[in-house]
């Protein structure tokens, strides 16, 4: 006699008393919590009015120009790279793949300390545009990194008839990829690439440990300065919101993308 699975409904007894316990500990932090501090040190109106219009003239504005230009950069690199990845040309292959393991491994803190200090101290050069330019550089190269996968696997999803009826039309391999397998690719990476950007916007945070000035300053960098300055934790709140007002609409555009692409398959 075969034997009845026994279903687990979503009120399991489990899933009760984790509800049970959630509740409970919300309930007691609302109770001891002192809603007087709490409301003056992170929901101050006056220190964040105080923050205006410099917010978003100066930091919110960087931050995005970082975000695009350590996008663009990382791309062309990351195209690049997954060229090589594909190469028949086993030493282009070997470095492709190195670099991408080597910058995927590192923390992108290491990386951007190396680049501002570590390389201009060892070997006395200076890249251009200074700590911000430094800053850009080594968030492009890991960025580069991780967009080299995904331009490999879009490259990778194409089937491999395209490339054999272009081939058997007389179009040589470079014109083929370009004109025929890119166009294709594109379509299957966008979704994931407007991810890697909304992950560039939240590692220019990590821009502070370079230093800048105050016209160089991205949103983390402004808010720590402020909050040094007023003694209050609002500008973290502040800035939290305007990364969410940022990233928000783009992760719900990564989303539809997803579900279009999905679709046109």
């Amino acid at each position: 006699m075969a034997t009845r699975k026994r279903r687990v409904g979503p009120w399991s007894l489990g899933t009760v008393v984790a509800w049970l316990i959630t509740i409970f500990v919300v309930a007691m932090l609302a109770i001891v919590a002192d809603w007087e501090r709490i409301g003056h040190h992170f929901f101050n109106l006056e220190v964040a009015e105080a923050m205006l219009p410099q917010l978003l003239t100066v930091a919110a504005r960087n931050t995005v120009i970082y975000t695009i230009a350590s996008f663009c950069i990382g791309f062309v690199l990351a195209l690049m790279l997954a060229l090589m990845r594909l190469s028949s040309f086993g030493p282009a292959r070997a470095f492709a793949l190195a670099y991408i393991e080597l910058f995927r491994g590192l923390p992108a803190l290491v990386t951007l300390i190396l680049l501002a200090f570590g390389i201009p101290i060892a070997f006395s050069l200076r890249i251009p545009g200074g700590s911000m330019g430094a800053a850009v550089t080594g968030l492009s190269i890991v960025a580069g990194a991780y967009m080299a996968e995904t331009i490999r696997g879009g490259i990778e999803a194409v089937p491999r008839g395209q490339m054999e009826a272009a081939r058997s039309l007389g179009m040589s391999h470079g014109r083929t990829m370009f004109s025929i397998i890119l166009p294709q690719a594109f379509r299957i990476m966008i979704p994931p690439l407007t991810n890697e950007f909304v992950l560039l916007i939240k590692d220019t945070s990590l821009f502070y440990v370079v230093g800048s000035t105050p016209a160089t300053r991205e949103l983390v960098k402004f808010a720590r300065d402020f909050m040094s300055d007023r003694r209050n934790a609002t500008p973290l709140t502040v800035i939290a919101v305007v990364y969410l007002l940022i990233t928000l609409p783009l992760t719900y555009l990564v989303r539809r993308l997803e579900a279009r692409v999905g679709k046109g398959r």
